[in-house]
């Protein structure tokens, strides 16, 4: 299963967020790179983060994010 090149950036761009707190978030600006932008706007398509421009995590884009945190604690490990 490979991720595409979409996937990964989402993925960089929730790894920014704070793992431990739904207080805490994101302003992704006008003059960041257009694949920040798009992934942001993604993210928020799918229910992830409550502003098309980054704001907060939702309840599901924590749980990713957590999830996330585990993958990156065990690739690190070994």
């Amino acid at each position: 299963m490979a991720l595409t090149q979409e996937q990964l950036e989402e993925l960089q761009l929730l790894s920014l967020f704070p793992v431990n707190t739904l207080q805490a978030g994101l302003k992704i600006h006008s003059d960041a790179a257009p694949v920040r932008i798009e992934a942001a706007q993604r993210l928020f398509a799918k229910g992830l983060i409550s502003q098309s421009d980054g704001g907060y995590l939702t309840s599901l884009g924590l749980e990713a994010v957590q999830q996330l945190e585990s993958l990156k604690t065990m690739l690190a490990a070994g």
